[in-house]
């Protein structure tokens, strides 16, 4: 089963969004904040994250920064989950590697277009990587 991170400081929101992804199928866990995420991170590797930006502890550029700093985490699809819309902090969540960025008040649709669209990148990457491993 398809297993989703969701670190959010907002617990409305976090619980809206894990009942939105545990209703659609996927496997949901939950983080409070940046600090925790990476501790949930470090003890089961999610298939994608969704992480807030401004939260205590870590907010979530330090935390996809580190995400993308560790080998055997650089692969998960990274989707920021934002109130944050200026042009500048969107620029800036990409350069540092986001795979996607939401802006708040986000609708259940949008949030699974962009899970299912990173996810289903995620699974045609792994396709390529395995088709040159073969051919090699």
């Amino acid at each position: 089963m398809t297993q989703i991170l969701i670190i959010e400081d907002e617990a409305e929101i976090r619980n809206e969004v894990m009942d939105w992804l545990t209703f659609e199928g996927y496997e949901v866990r939950d983080a409070a904040n940046g600090k925790l995420g990476l501790e949930a991170i470090n003890q089961s590797i999610p298939d994608l994250i969704l992480c807030d930006i401004a939260m205590p502890e870590l907010n979530g550029r330090e935390v996809l920064i580190e995400v993308r700093s560790k080998t055997h985490l650089s692969h998960i699809p990274f989707i920021f989950l934002t109130a944050a819309s200026d042009r500048d902090s969107i620029r800036k969540g990409m350069e540092l590697g986001a795979d996607d960025y939401l802006t708040k008040p986000f609708t259940h649709a949008e949030v699974l277009k962009a899970v299912r669209s990173r996810l289903e990148r995620k699974v045609i990457q792994e396709r390529q990587v395995q088709t040159q491993i073969d051919t090699l």
